[in-house]
C-alpha cells in the first residue's frame, strides 16, 4: 500500500454529561415540566421554557446511586460488530409510528445558497438555515478534508485512535482521533465500495477483490473471487462476507494456521448487484438492485425467505432488537418483524418524499435509539424509535452514502463531495454550524 502524508484537520472527542447527568444539565434551565404544545406536535417556541421530551422514570441504576451509560452496540439492539442481533419469533411491536407528529420546524428547512458560498447578506434575518443541521441535541464538531470523491464508507475500530474513510477517488484516509490530522492516504488502486472492522481487521471492497488489512500486524491481503464492484461486507459467524455487483454472495472463513482467508462459500439467488448486508443473530439479510431482500440461514447458508415489497433498489439494513429495518430508493422504509412461523412480514412502513439511501442507529446523549436515514435529496433525517418522530436534519451539499456510529455520543457523515462531518450528541441544544 503507498502511504503519503494528509492535511491537518483538528476535532477533540469531547467528553460530556450522559444519561441521567445530561438530562439534570440539560433541565436545570428549563421548567421540570413536559410541554403539552411539543407533545401534540404543535410548538413554535425557540427555545422552549419547557422539557421537549418525556421525563424519564427512575431506573434500578439512578435509584441504587450508580449510572455509567449503556454502549450503543451492546445495549440498544442494534446491529454492529459487538452484537448482532435480529428478528426474533412472535415479537411484535405496536408502537411503530404511533407517536410521529413531534416534527421539527424552524424557517425554511433549506440551507442558504448564498451562506454556503460565504456571501449571505441578510444575516440572521435570511429566511433559509445558516447551518448544515436543524434540531437540538446534536452538533457539528468540525469537517475533514481531503477525499475527491463520493465517500462510500467510515470505520472506527474498537479501541482504536484512528478513523478511516474509504472513497471513490481509490483511496483510504486515516485520521487521528485525538488531533483530527489526517495521518495518510492508502492509494487502493480501484473505487471503495465499503469499508468494516473486525478487531484488528480493516476490510474494503474494490472492484474484483477484498483488501484485508490488520491493524496490529500490518498484514495486507488481497481476496479473489468478486465479479466487479464490491458494494457490501459483514462479518458474521466467523465468515466474512461480501456482496458484489454480479449479485453473487461471497464467503470467507480465517484459517489461523496459514494465516489467510479461504473461501468458504458461493451464495446465488440475486439477479443484480448486491448492495446492502446486515447479520442478525443467526440469519444474514442481503439486499439487492433487484429490489428483494433474501434472507439467509447462517449455519447452513441456505436461503430461507426472498421479500419483495420493495419496488426499488434495498438500498441499506439495520436490524435494531428483534426488528429488521429496511430502505429503498422507492422512498419508503420498511419494518419487518417475525411471524409465529418464522417468516417475515412487514409490520410497518414508513414513507418518506425521497429516495433512501443509508440506515445508521445511534442513541442520543440519553441513550434513547435514533435512526438516521441518509435521502437522495442531500439530506439526513433523524428520527426517534419506535414512534418515527422527528429530531432534525442534516444537510450536505450532496448525497450523504455513509453514515457510522461512533463512542461516547460521536458518529459521522460522508458526503458525494468528499467532505467527512463529524458530529456529537449533547446535552445542549444545537448552536448553528
Amino acid at each position: 500500500m503507498d502511504l503519503d502524508g494528509g492535511n491537518k484537520r483538528v476535532f477533540n472527542r469531547l467528553g460530556g454529561p450522559s444519561g441521567a447527568a445530561a438530562a439534570t444539565a440539560t433541565d436545570a434551565g428549563k421548567h421540570q415540566k413536559v410541554c403539552t404544545y411539543w407533545k401534540s406536535g404543535k410548538c413554535t417556541r425557540f427555545p422552549c421554557p419547557f422539557l421537549h421530551r418525556e421525563l424519564p422514570a427512575p431506573t434500578a441504576a439512578t435509584a441504587n446511586g450508580s449510572g455509567g451509560g449503556k454502549r450503543f452496540a451492546d445495549d440498544r439492539g442494534f446491529s454492529g460488530p459487538a452484537a448482532r442481533r435480529g428478528p426474533n419469533f412472535n415479537a411484535h411491536n405496536n408502537s411503530w409510528g404511533r407517536v410521529g407528529a413531534n416534527k421539527v420546524v424552524r424557517k425554511t428547512e433549506k440551507v442558504c445558497n448564498f451562506w454556503m458560498q460565504g456571501s449571505c447578506n441578510y444575516g440572521d434575518k435570511c429566511r433559509f438555515l445558516h447551518s448544515w443541521s436543524l434540531g437540538e441535541g446534536f452538533s457539528l464538531l468540525t469537517q475533514l478534508e481531503g477525499h475527491q470523491k463520493v465517500v462510500s464508507g467510515i470505520a472506527l475500530p474498537s479501541g482504536s485512535d484512528k478513523l478511516y474513510t474509504g472513497s471513490n477517488d481509490e483511496t483510504v484516509r486515516i485520521w487521528d482521533c485525538a488531533s483530527g490530522q489526517c495521518m495518510a492516504v492508502v492509494n487502493l488502486g480501484g473505487e471503495v465500495g465499503c469499508i468494516i472492522s473486525e478487531g484488528p481487521w480493516l476490510f474494503f471492497g474494490i472492484p474484483n477483490f477484498v483488501k484485508a488489512w490488520n491493524t496490529q500486524t500490518n498484514a495486507d491481503l488481497s481476496l479473489s473471487g468478486p465479479v466487479g464492484q464490491v458494494y457490501a461486507l459483514v462479518v458474521g459467524n466467523e465468515l466474512l462476507i461480501a456482496g458484489t455487483q454480479d449479485g453473487t454472495i461471497l464467503a470467507w472463513k480465517f484459517n489461523v494456521a496459514t494465516n489467510s482467508f479461504e473461501p468458504a462459500a458461493s451464495l446465488k439467488g440475486h439477479t443484480l448487484a448486491v448492495v446492502s448486508l446486515v447479520v442478525g443473530g443467526n440469519r444474514l439479510y442481503s439486499g439487492s438492485m433487484d429490489n428483494s431482500i433474501r434472507v439467509w440461514s447462517l449455519e447452513t447458508l441456505q436461503c430461507l425467505q426472498t421479500l419483495t415489497e420493495h419496488t426499488s433498489v434495498v438500498m441499506s439494513l439495520l436490524c435494531w432488537e428483534q426488528f429488521l429495518l429496511s430502505c429503498s430508493l422507492d422512498q419508503t422504509i420498511k419494518v419487518w418483524v417475525a411471524t409465529e412461523s418464522g417468516y417475515l412480514e412487514v409490520t410497518y412502513t414508513h414513507n418518506e418524499e425521497h429516495g433512501l439511501l443509508t440506515l445508521c442507529g445511534t442513541p442520543d446523549f440519553e441513550g434513547k435509539p435514533v435512526l438516521l436515514c441518509s435521502c437522495n435529496d442531500n439530506s439526513v433525517r433523524l428520527y426517534d424509535l419506535p414512534s418515527f418522530s422527528e429530531r432534525g436534519k442534516i444537510f450536505a451539499k450532496q448525497e450523504i452514502r455513509a453514515i457510522e456510529a461512533g463512542p461516547g455520543g460521536l458518529f459521522f457523515t460522508g458526503d458525494g463531495t468528499g467532505q467527512v462531518r463529524v458530529w456529537k450528541w449533547s446535552a445542549e441544544p444545537a448552536t448553528a454550524s
